[in-house]
């Protein structure tokens, strides 16, 4: 938050070892917001974690290749920690409020991605308070709930308390992360 990196290893001689194999501390699913880099969020440096980027921090209706991905980092990599990392101003959440409302189709693959947001959205418009901030984090709880619930690799590791799957939620304003219920 005070950008000042701690131990960031991003440097050529932090490459090397890592050539032959990695070992990352977490899966992060975070969206593909370029202000949102989890390995600056978290001062985090090359072969920490396992990200996976889509639009919205999908993993409702994120497929194979996103599930796929996060089972990986568990199963061959051997994270321990999962995270869905939301983020406030999302523009995926956003345009899923607008086009819910408007009733209106997109373009490509935007209308399924969009689609995948809708129920966070619909969960929201039951909640007090701003239907944005309550978009987000019902977005982020979905998800939790999904991997956590994951067969065959993330769901059983929940329950043998090898993994740990949690939601969090960054600040854009205030650099700021906070794990969400």
């Amino acid at each position: 938050m005070k950008g000042e990196a701690a131990s960031p290893r991003r440097g050529p001689d932090d490459f090397r070892p890592l050539a032959e194999g990695q070992r990352p501390i977490a899966v992060i699913v975070g969206c593909s917001d370029s202000r949102v880099p989890p390995e600056l969020l978290f001062d985090q440096g090359v072969g920490d974690l396992f990200v996976v980027r889509v639009a919205g921090n999908v993993v409702k209706g994120a497929g194979p290749p996103v599930k796929g991905s996060i089972e990986y980092g568990v199963a061959e990599l051997g994270a321990s920690l999962v995270m869905v990392l939301g983020h406030s101003e999302c523009g995926a959440v956003k345009a899923a409020i607008k086009h819910l409302e408007d009733k209106d189709a997109l373009p490509g693959a935007i209308e399924p991605l969009v689609n995948s947001i809708r129920p966070a959205v619909v969960k929201a418009r039951s909640m007090p308070g701003n239907l944005l901030d309550n978009a987000l984090r019902a977005n982020v709880a979905i998800g939790v709930d999904l991997l956590r619930d994951l067969q065959p690799i993330v769901a059983p590791g929940v329950k043998r308390g090898q993994v740990k799957v949690v939601g969090a939620m960054y600040d854009l304003r205030t650099g700021s992360v906070t794990l969400t219920g």
